[in-house]
């Protein structure tokens, strides 16, 4: 026999409106009573019913959390986190169905046109929030169209986080009015790229080859941005050929350290795009018998649990994914109040190890 709403108010010695309240989440309830119909559904094994309660309600009880590649740690933390205030994981009433949600981690895999699929099913399912983590695309014709998407999301009562990712343009004639994001939580990636490069300036580099990212990516753009500030800042040459892109993984480390090597035997130090290219840049500079760092420094970004266990340890910029990806699971619940202007900056902290060292010569 089924299991009704009614039948959980009546084990609960409360209203039918009541258990309502406590199993949406979306009015004040008195806490011995919100435990009494907690008890009452455990007890009965009551289930609610997903699809009528959307219909019913402006939104579902999904969540929808964007990233490029799960197997990424990068991404894995920040989901992780988000889907820790999500799901009820941490605090108290964790497993009930009591104001929690269902967090859906969808992999795009970096394609632009998953990305946009998954946020039209997003729609689809009356999402109460949606996360976009990591960079974004910058292609004006894309961005737009995500753009579109969100504000079609947030029309529709949903919340919109961007974690790690650059604020939206605001909608309205001339760039005004409210945007449909929440909050952006933007890194500091301009700012430890910069921080970063100085510190090997400040050892008395002055060859050192950069092993970017894609491109197409805002991530890619703001970190080599930093790069190149530091270095025009002391005399020298932006460039001067010594940049190689590809892709956020070790395979693009490796094959762009060689090719740095190529065009210039006398690099001093290698600046990755992440911690996972830094990997490769410091596998292909073993592999032409460099010490690391008596001949070549190398430095990462990120701070990737596993930097600290490299030999040497990694020196390397830290990002506070988990408490990023926390604050921005927060926000998509409703349980943190907006910055203000819906943009916080999120610091980056330079982390010096042993892969990076004086200047040979």
């Amino acid at each position: 026999m089924t299991v009704t709403l009614a039948d959980v108010a009546a084990r609960a010695r409360v209203s039918p409106a009541t258990v309502s309240r406590v199993l949406n989440g979306n009015y004040p309830v008195a806490a011995a009573t919100r435990e009494r119909v907690l008890r009452a559904v455990d007890e009965l094994d009551y289930v609610l019913n997903g699809p009528a309660s959307a219909l019913a309600a402006a939104t579902s009880d999904l969540v929808g959390i964007l990233v490029n590649d799960i197997a990424d740690p990068f991404f894995g933390i920040m989901a992780g986190a988000a889907q820790s205030q999500i799901g009820g994981l941490e605090g108290a009433g964790a497993g009930r169905a009591g104001g929690e949600k269902l967090a859906i981690v969808c992999n795009t895999g970096g394609s632009p046109e998953r990305e946009l699929t998954y946020l039209t099913l997003l729609q689809r399912q009356r999402a109460a929030a949606v996360i976009l983590t990591g960079g974004a695309i910058e292609d004006p014709e894309h961005s737009a169209l995500v753009a579109a998407k969100l504000a079609k999301l947030a029309d529709g009562g949903a919340r919109v986080v961007l974690c790690g990712r650059p604020p939206l343009p605001e909608r309205g004639e001339g760039g005004s009015g409210p945007g449909p994001v929440v909050a952006a939580l933007a890194f500091d990636n301009r700012g430890g790229g910069r921080r970063l490069t100085e510190h090997l300036l400040a050892l008395g580099h002055r060859t050192i080859g950069y092993v970017a990212g894609p491109e197409e990516r805002t991530t890619t753009r703001h970190r080599l941005e930093g790069h190149r500030e530091a270095m025009a800042a002391a005399g020298l040459p932006e460039d001067d050929g010594l940049t190689v892109h590809g892709p956020y993984d070790r395979r693009s480390g490796y094959d762009a350290t060689l090719e740095l090597l190529r065009r210039e035997p006398g690099l001093t130090a290698v600046v990755a795009a992440n911690d996972t290219v830094a990997l490769g840049a410091c596998a292909a500079l073993r592999d032409r018998g460099l010490r690391i760092p008596d001949d070549v420094s190398v430095a990462g970004f990120d701070d990737l649990p596993f930097a600290t266990d490299t030999v040497p340890a990694l020196t390397t910029v830290r990002l506070p994914l988990y408490e990023a990806g926390a604050r921005a699971g927060r926000l998509a619940m409703g349980r943190e109040a907006a910055p203000p202007g819906g943009i916080a900056s999120v610091p980056a902290e330079l982390m010096v190890r042993g892969s990076t060292g004086v200047a040979r010569g």
